[in-house]
């Protein structure tokens, strides 16, 4: 009894306010950061852009984003900011008043790169603190944090839909109040990190003395592994998230604004999915669910570059469900590998994650210029199949 009274004391409480005050900040900031893809096909149209420029763009903004996200987590790992997570959202405003008055490429590529230095100053620290307050549930307090951004992430394509296509380009300005509102939700975070910094040191400096039950090899081992399956995952999500929409325009006729729909369909099923993968991994062991999610996925990705338009939107459903679920099991996974260095390996998987992503839309677009969009969805639909070097994952530690 008196086990479980102090379990439901570290588990619960005022710590709950803070993971949903945080998934509500990630919900805020990937949806302000997904109006960068979502509004491709306006700015594709009015500035006469082709593949290669707008994969140059995305480029561009994920790149931003993925240098300075582990320079930002080592650092913070030494010298913690509580004010970090509202200056990262003063930055996105910036980049969101810019992108809405950009009349040519390079307006776009200074407006996308400010958002995405933006994104970078938010995760690093915003995980540390999931982390904090988590009561040791990591796999589920990473997936309410999560979950907050992939929600995030599905309505901006849906809210570009509503407010953007119709209007245009200069309608992305209104979303800066959205980014005041976040700044709101953020203060009160950063006060209770300000209050918790102490606390956090003794509890940093504990997990320093301890130890990893792995040695430095399979440590190595372990790390290039979840590397591979960072590398496999986003590449597809780059394929999804960026090019989807241009897919069925171009295989199945349907209009910009039908295809933000079913762009928001994935996206949607992409947030449900990351709600699973943390708690699971706390319960059943994150390896097995990193190696279902990863290999899982792979019979419906290669289907669906053959399916018709209701199947692919299916298909698409359950891509995003299963594979979404890999991400909140890998971050934690790897940061136990190497405890006391959480802001760390959040800014490098993080960062890798987006830095992939925006290096695949690059090259993928430039492949779609050279023979077609469809043609990407084939070659992409083998990548899932990566997911069988998870196997030689050693099973993570027993809480």
């Amino acid at each position: 009894m008196k086990y479980q009274a102090k379990r439901n004391i570290a588990a619960g409480g005022a710590t709950f306010a803070i993971l949903w005050s945080l998934g509500l900040s990630h919900l805020f900031n990937d949806m302000l950061q997904s109006l960068v893809s979502a509004i491709y096909p306006l700015i594709k149209g009015s500035l006469h852009l082709n593949y290669k420029q707008i994969g140059f763009i995305t480029l561009t903004f994920q790149f931003s984003s993925s240098v300075f996200q582990p320079v930002v987590g080592w650092y913070t790992d030494r010298h913690p900011k509580p004010l970090s997570l509202p200056i990262g959202m003063t930055f996105t405003m910036s980049g969101l008043i810019l992108l809405s008055q950009s009349a040519s490429l390079w307006m776009i590529l200074v407006s996308v790169a400010l958002i995405g230095f933006g994104s970078a100053i938010f995760h690093p620290e915003a995980s540390r603190l999931a982390r904090m307050a988590s009561g040791g549930r990591h796999g589920m307090a990473q997936s309410v944090f999560q979950v907050g951004g992939n929600l995030g992430s599905s309505l901006g394509p849906l809210l570009a839909a509503l407010i953007v296509a119709p209007y245009g380009q200069q309608n992305v300005k209104w979303f800066s109040l959205v980014a005041l509102c976040a700044i709101a939700v953020m203060f009160p975070i950063s006060r209770w990190y300000g209050s918790s910094l102490k606390r956090m040191q003794r509890r940093r400096e504990n997990t320093v003395a301890r130890k990893s039950h792995l040695s430095r090899s399979k440590i190595a081992m372990s790390l290039a592994i979840l590397l591979i399956l960072i590398f496999s995952k986003y590449v597809y999500m780059a394929s999804l998230t960026n090019y989807y929409t241009f897919y069925l325009i171009h295989k199945f006729n349907v209009s910009v604004r039908e295809s933000q729909f079913y762009l928001f369909a994935f996206l949607f099923s992409v947030a449900a999915g990351t709600l699973i993968g943390g708690p699971a991994g706390d319960r059943i062991g994150r390896k097995y669910v990193i190696w279902v999610s990863i290999l899982g996925v792979a019979p419906f990705t290669l289907l669906m570059p053959y399916a018709g338009l209701a199947c692919t939107c299916v298909l698409s459903i359950c891509i995003g469900f299963i594979l979404s679920s890999a991400f909140s099991a890998i971050l934690v996974y790897a940061q136990e590998l190497l405890p006391g260095k959480v802001g760390t390996i959040a800014g490098l998987f993080f960062g890798l994650a987006f830095g992939i992503a925006g290096i695949a839309s690059a090259v993928l677009g430039a492949v779609a210029d050279r023979y077609d969009i469809n043609y990407v969805y084939r070659i992409c639909s083998f990548l899932p199949l990566l997911g069988l070097v998870a196997s030689f994952l050693p099973p993570d530690r027993k809480r």
